[in-house]
Order: structure tokens, then C-alpha cells, then sequence
């Protein structure tokens, strides 16, 4: 009985086999992860992964023929999302605790501010104009899709 094999009988080959075990495992290490301390190294390895797996998300979806091709699509952009909180979460503990969050915040923020506070605060507010529009347009959408499905579950037919 090997536990490594993604085949076997031991603890990490069940765990391998039950997808949804491992959906909630990440999930409950994420939800760790906003309330843990994680150190500069760990996190400099999770914004990688988020940007390798942010990269990879959008490939797969260009390149998908069928929405049917990537239907865990929401699942995957629930999942990734918290992670992308979770690590906002710790990057700005970092930051408020000891002054430095690692060397890729670092990296990123001087490439994009490029050497002036000046253009680093326009991009910051064209980022956050950015964010509010579409957070108001998708929670618009959200509500008119969930108005849509109360509609749709009334005994009666209604116009809608």
C-alpha cells in the first residue's frame, strides 16, 4: 500500500480520486491562508501560481470551441478568485506588519509605476475606475439573471 500513488489505496490516493475532497481541502487551505501569516517566499510562489494559472484560465478559454469544452469555468473563477483574496489578504498583512511583501509585489509595482509616484497614482486610479465599472456591471448582471430565475420558478407564467 503506497500512500503516493495517485492509485492506491492509502490516505493520498483517496484524497487524488475524490475531486470534490480536493476542491474543499484548497479551499480550507485558502481560508488558512487569510487568517496564517505567510512568509515572503510562500507568497512570492503563490503569485506566480496565480499569474501562471490566471494565464493558463484565459488560453483555455480563448482556445475552447464549445462552452461545454470548460465547464468548470465558474467553479475554477470561484475557486481562483478567493485564492487572489487570499493572497491580497496576506500580501497586505505583510505590508502593514513589516514593511515588504516580497520580491514580485516589489518587482510588479516598480514596473509599473516606473521610477514616478506620478504616473504610478494614474495607473492606480485607471485601475480603480476599471474595477468599479466592472464590478457594478457584474453585480447588475447578477441581479438580472437571478431576478430572471425567481421569474422563471413563479407557479404562473409571467411576461417577462
Amino acid at each position: 500500500m503506497s500512500a503516493t500513488a495517485p492509485g492506491g489505496s492509502g490516505i493520498l490516493g483517496r484524497v487524488l480520486r475524490q475531486s470534490d475532497l480536493l476542491v474543499a481541502l484548497g479551499i480550507v487551505l485558502v481560508v488558512l491562508m487569510m487568517i496564517v501569516p505567510v512568509p515572503h517566499v510562500m507568497l512570492d510562489l503563490f503569485i506566480t501560481l496565480n499569474i501562471a494559472a490566471a494565464l493558463t484560465i484565459v488560453l483555455i478559454s480563448v482556445y475552447a470551441q464549445r462552452a461545454l469544452d470548460f465547464s468548470a469555468f465558474p467553479t475554477l473563477l470561484l475557486i481562483t478568485t478567493l485564492f487572489r483574496l487570499a493572497i491580497n489578504i496576506s500580501v497586505t498583512r505583510l505590508i502593514l506588519l513589516h514593511g515588504d511583501a516580497g520580491q514580485v509585489v516589489q518587482t510588479f509595482g516598480g514596473f509599473v509605476i516606473g521610477g514616478s509616484i506620478v504616473v504610478g497614482l494614474v495607473v492606480f486610479f485607471i485601475l480603480m475606475v476599471v474595477q468599479f465599472v466592472v464590478i457594478t456591471n457584474g453585480a447588475g448582471r447578477v441581479a438580472e439573471v437571478a431576478a430572471r430565475f425567481t421569474l422563471d420558478a413563479m407557479p404562473g407564467k409571467q411576461m417577462a
